[in-house]
């Protein structure tokens, strides 16, 4: 896919794939008729790594990395993911604000002339709940990115047994790359 295509896509889904030993998300873009649409890039995901990272690719023949991104430390509560593209190109960053994240998860986005974008779940009672019933990761939630209190984008996990999101943007000027990686590292590191 070119990055131009990929700039101009303004909503697009991700669906979790079952697998025994990775995770696999599919992004694919948004259809006229609002269904799922073609794919736009695929991730993978080893578990149980040491140091965290997941390879972005074009489609899930795996051959031609789109982006990824790779935790800066091996054990860090409040972890710096730092995204690159297919040649290692920086685009930006994402980090986790630990301290907020104790009752609302909360996410710092960086990407170089943008102003700082924090996202945070909308809704305390779910953040709550996600917290202290385990077996809850089912659970619906909404994540709204701002920067200066102007959205910049969302990320709404849908109701169901496998992970599914919706992501919307609203702003012209981020890098969709960075948007994708955010949303993936949503539900790949949660729970960290």
């Amino acid at each position: 896919m070119q990055l131009d295509s990929l700039q101009a896509q303004h909503q697009f889904f991700i669906r979790q794939r079952i697998r025994m030993m990775v995770n696999q998300y599919e992004v694919r873009a948004v259809a006229p008729d609002g269904t799922e649409g073609p794919m736009l890039a695929f991730a993978q995901q080893k578990r149980l790594a040491f140091k965290e990272q997941v390879t972005i690719y074009t489609d899930d023949s795996k051959q031609y990395p789109l982006l990824g991104f790779k935790a800066r430390q091996r054990l860090d509560l409040g972890a710096t993911y730092d995204v690159t593209d297919h040649a290692g190109t920086p685009i930006g960053l994402f980090r986790k604000d630990f301290a907020q994240s104790l009752l609302r998860s909360t996410w710092h986005v960086e990407q170089a002339g943008l102003p700082q974008v924090t996202g945070q779940e909308r809704s305390m009672p779910v953040a709550l709940l996600r917290r202290f019933v385990d077996s809850l990761s089912w659970l619906p939630y909404h994540f709204d990115f701002v920067a200066g209190g102007q959205p910049v984008f969302s990320v709404v996990k849908k109701w169901g047994l496998r992970d599914r999101y919706v992501v919307e943007i609203q702003s012209p000027h981020i890098d969709r790359r960075l948007v994708i990686a955010m949303a993936i590292g949503l539900d790949a590191l949660q729970g960290r």
